[in-house]
């Protein structure tokens, strides 16, 4: 993707924008730590989502992905279209990666189905989200342009706030927020049953409904990057991205005052309110790393970054499957290879939580020096 830095008044060159790769890496990174503790019941309250309203640094972590897919798919189709590209590959290239990314979140969905016995197969998940917003995303990019993606963004986070609050749950009523009474709930129980993450009742924080603000939070990042692409000064591009993440947050959080920000609804206020402090995040690493030059602290990260959704299956197989294998301790007891290994290696302090987080942070450094062993080698693989 375009951009190498200049400070001056000209564009840049063509260069990959390291920093991108730094930010994807750090939200990588931080998928893995929340996603693997040595023990779910003990862990530091900042590595836990919101219980419903609200927001811990937990929430910000699949947002971010998003915003940064949308940034990364404003270089990527402006490369392609410089290589003369029409629109009908574009479209071909993006139905393709979009049903990849689905279909492997769901082939994960059904191998757990299968390895703890459960009674139906989850449908939604993270990689199934990330297809079908890609694919809307680049869609609706495709269709109107450039100029088209606040106007899209803004009818998506609008029309989603309307049916939330005005569309009647058939024995609840309108504008219900709660677990069991909203709108993106009712329709999970209609199209997709039990097939959810939670039940009693049905509802998943991926479901259908709230992909809509999803698609938008991703559509902020295109926007996002059509911006760093402007032909203007780089310290024009930093500032504008600062100063509109700074508005798109001040206004999620202004909305949060009717609409509360809610992950597991994906709220309009949600969606605006990461997509601006991502862009925040985002400016503030392209200062540090493309602008300054302090690079070295990051390599872990830009590791992880090049081969992000890779290591994210991989790293998700592995624990699946560390989890399902069982041992017979010395004790007698049956546990998981995951179990076995956190209480053998780690489960030795007072505090469980900091001991369930050194076994995330050990995980995670494996999985570092994967992504340095491929990176190193030039191995990146795409889906």
């Amino acid at each position: 993707m375009p951009a190498a830095v200049s400070t001056e008044g000209r564009p840049p060159a063509l260069k990959r924008l390291e920093a991108l790769d730094v930010f994807r890496g750090m939200t990588i990174a931080g998928m893995m730590i929340v996603n693997t503790p040595g023990d779910w019941n003990h862990a530091y309250a900042p590595l836990l989502h919101a219980e419903w309203n609200g927001w811990t640094p937990t929430d910000t972590i699949f947002p971010f992905f998003l915003f940064i897919v949308g940034v990364s798919m404003a270089f990527s189709f402006a490369a392609r279209g410089a290589r003369r590209e029409g629109k009908k590959a574009l479209f071909l290239h993006t139905l393709r990666r979009a049903a990849t990314i689905f279909f492997i979140g769901l082939g994960l969905n059904v191998l757990s189905f299968f390895l703890f016995h459960r009674k139906v197969v989850r449908i939604p998940g993270v990689l199934q989200r990330i297809g079908v917003c890609f694919l809307a995303a680049a869609l609706l990019y495709l269709l109107f342009g450039p100029r088209g993606l606040l106007p899209a963004a803004a009818i998506l986070l609008a029309a989603y706030w309307a049916l939330m609050t005005f569309v009647p749950v058939p024995g609840y009523g309108a504008g219900r927020l709660d677990v069991s009474g909203n709108l993106a709930a009712h329709i999970d129980r209609a199209v997709l049953g039990e097939h959810t993450w939670k039940h009693n009742p049905n509802w998943d924080p991926e479901g259908l409904l709230s992909t809509l603000p999803a698609i938008a939070t991703m559509l902020l990042g295109v926007a996002a990057g059509e911006l760093l692409r402007a032909r203007r000064s780089w310290a024009w591009r930093l500032a504008a991205l600062m100063a509109s993440g700074a508005l798109a947050l001040s206004l999620g959080l202004l909305w949060n005052v009717s609409f509360p920000i809610n992950k597991n609804l994906w709220t309009s206020s949600y969606s605006l309110f990461m997509a601006g402090l991502g862009a925040v995040v985002l400016a503030l690493c392209l200062w540090v790393i493309d602008v300054r030059g302090w690079r070295g602290w990051a390599r872990p990260f830009v590791w992880l970054g090049t081969n992000a959704i890779a290591l994210f299956v991989l790293s998700t197989l592995a624990t699946l499957l560390a989890l399902a294998m069982k041992l017979t301790g010395d004790d007698g007891k049956r546990r998981s290879l995951y179990g076995a290994i956190y209480r053998t290696v780690f489960h030795h302090f007072a505090d469980e939580r900091l001991s369930s987080l050194l076994f995330a942070l050990a995980f995670l450094a494996i999985w570092v020096a994967v992504g340095a062993f491929l990176y190193r080698r030039r191995i990146f693989l795409k889906v």
